[in-house]
């Protein structure tokens, strides 16, 4: 009789422990213990804690491209209030959480692209793949004459997400939703105003 595989156990509560401690603060004992799975599980499945990390950063980011598939991709709302409705999305799912946690793509970035380059290349990969659905978008406001055409999509993608980043990281210090409100709050009435 074969052993159970404890490879989806652990992935899963590799990532319930990283959004709650980081990659560093994550040990594999840590890891296998939430999961319920003998150490010796970790080491069959996956080769390193790099390897594992990269693996849960790539759950984490479809289950990201998910949320912006929802708000970027409803055709009842105009491209401006698409934006609006992402933000408002990720808002909510911080909330739910108590603003306890951030976002691990932010998070990785901090920690690890100075020790690792795997997971430097993946995150570079993540965020260049990230952006294209939001220079659409913003293309479409453009086009609709909702925004102002005076930048580059592609180039408001990467402020919108970089800028968004930065806000997310303050939430967590301040565990609390003003950075979010405040960043949503100047940029649709700056950058992303309603272009009449």
């Amino acid at each position: 009789m074969s052993k159970p595989s404890f490879r989806e156990d652990i992935l899963n509560a590799g990532l319930k422990v990283m959004l709650r401690t980081g990659y560093e603060g994550a040990s594999v004992r840590d890891i296998c213990a939430a999961a319920g799975a003998p150490h010796g599980s970790f080491t069959n499945h996956f080769r390193s804690k790099e390897a594992f990390a990269e693996e849960v950063l790539n759950r984490y980011f479809a289950h990201t491209k998910e949320l912006v598939k929802q708000a970027l991709c409803d055709v009842a709302l105009t491209p401006r209030k698409r934006l609006q409705r992402y933000l408002d999305i990720i808002s909510g799912v911080l909330a739910d959480d108590d603003w306890n946690r951030g976002c691990l793509i932010g998070d990785f970035s901090l920690e690890t692209v100075s020790r690792s380059e795997l997971l430097r290349g993946r995150l570079e990969a993540i965020f260049q793949e990230w952006r294209g659905p939001f220079a659409s978008c913003i293309a479409e406001a453009q086009v609709e004459g909702e925004i102002d055409s005076a930048f580059d999509p592609v180039d408001l993608a990467e402020f919108l997400l970089a800028s968004w980043e930065g806000a997310i990281l303050r939430m967590k210090v301040e565990r609390g939703p003003a950075a979010l409100d405040r960043f949503k709050n100047i940029v649709f009435q700056t950058i992303f105003k309603e272009h009449k």
